[in-house]
């Protein structure tokens, strides 16, 4: 009975993660693989932290997917002000048809948004260390740069989500040999793909023209591994912008997450979502909520996480 009962669990389970594809999180890793390096120039040149700027540009984008920056470039609701004289589009925000900054891309974004901090109202920031990314974004909070009362929490709770402190040091990409057990390591692929540290574990994000044999295979990690440690299905084809974890993810997320041991889940969000976004065994997930196995989550559920 217990044996048939797995299977069952087990068949759910996959229709569970085939049917739910588009994932939330896919969008704001791959947004962070695709501007960690700006943020970390930005920040050996202006001493802001890289935390902050991707954690800004996130917000305030929305993962770049935001109006502003597909089509003004604009990753972080900089207004029209002071002694602006480029070009800039219309939008409705505190008052109807407000003036936004426009650029010819992103990498002008993030350079005007560094130069936009150095203004007075924010100096008192730089007297914090490089590292103090609460004390930060409670400083931007202060200074004005939001209107919404949780926007210092907010900025907190990406940060800490997708491990963005990391690139406060100005490294990443550096874990590269302790996840593989290939005799030589691959560097081609390690030039294409970073990797991150989360949750006691590691991952790579899915770029297009990878599958689960070549990760293997460059990784040094067994195919059969490699679906286990992800909870995935033997048939599952990765696509772009997938997490793919290199070892055995925890039973829980990480100890950062103790005071705040939830999650709400967002929309087209999958408790397998979830899963993959805090590095924890989706069997857990379902034990720590006491879930059976038919159980579907919907928008604004509260899921513990540990």
């Amino acid at each position: 009975m217990k044996s048939r009962l797995f299977s069952i669990f087990s068949l759910l389970l996959f229709l569970h993660i085939t049917i739910h594809a588009q994932r939330t999180n896919q969008a704001y890793w791959s947004y962070i693989d695709q501007y960690k390096g700006i943020a970390i120039e930005q920040m050996q040149k202006h001493r802001i932290p890289a935390s902050i700027t991707l954690a800004q540009g996130l917000l305030e984008s929305g993962a770049g997917r935001s109006t502003l920056a597909t089509k003004a470039n604009n990753h972080f609701g900089i207004k029209v002000s002071g002694n602006w004289t480029g070009p800039y589009v219309l939008k409705n925000d505190d008052a109807p048809n407000e003036k936004f900054r426009k650029y010819r891309n992103a990498r002008e974004s993030y350079e005007d948004h560094s130069k936009f901090l150095q203004g007075k109202r924010y100096q008192g920031l730089f007297q914090l260390k490089i590292t103090d990314y609460k004390g930060w974004a409670r400083g931007l909070k202060a200074a004005g740069y939001a209107t919404s009362p949780t926007y210092a929490e907010s900025l907190i709770r990406i940060i800490e989500m997708y491990n963005l402190y990391q690139f406060d040091t100005g490294k990443y990409n550096q874990e590269k040999k302790v996840i593989t057990s290939a005799s030589k390591v691959q560097d081609s692929f390690f030039q294409k793909h970073t990797v991150y540290a989360h949750n006691k574990n590691y991952f790579i994000i899915v770029e297009i023209g990878d599958n689960m044999a070549t990760i293997s295979k460059e990784t040094g990690v067994s195919l059969k591994k490699l679906y286990q440690y992800n909870d995935l299905p033997l048939d599952y084809a990765p696509t772009q912008g997938d997490l793919i974890y290199l070892k055995k993810k925890q039973k829980c997320a990480s100890k950062q997450f103790k005071k705040n041991p939830i999650h709400i889940v967002e929309h087209n969000q999958s408790l397998f979502d979830i899963s993959q976004l805090y590095g924890i065994r989706l069997k857990y997930l379902y034990k720590m909520n006491k879930f059976d196995p038919s159980h579907e989550i919907k928008p604004g559920d509260i899921i513990r996480i540990r």
